[in-house]
C-alpha cells in the first residue's frame, strides 16, 4: 500500500513528506508496525525508494 501511495504522489513537491503524513494520519498502529517489520526483511526490497524514505522518516520520529 505504501508503494501505491508513492506512485500517486510523484507529482508533489515533497512526496516523502506527503507519504509520511498520510501514513501517520490514516494508518492504524498495527498497519504501521507491519510495514516497519517488513522494511528490514527480504520483502523490504520491494519498497519503492520514496515510500522507504517516508517510512524511515516516520521510524526516526517514533524513536
Amino acid at each position: 500500500m505504501a508503494n501505491q501511495i508513492a506512485r500517486n504522489v510523484t507529482h508533489e513537491p515533497d512526496p516523502v513528506a506527503m507519504i509520511a503524513d498520510h501514513i501517520h494520519a490514516f494508518w492504524s498502529v498495527r498497519m504501521k508496525a507491519d510495514v516497519f517489520a517488513v522494511m528490514d526483511g527480504p520483502e523490504g526490497a520491494a519498497l519503492d525508494p520514496v515510500a522507504r524514505a517516508a517510512l524511515e522518516r516516520l521510524a526516526a520520529h517514533a524513536n
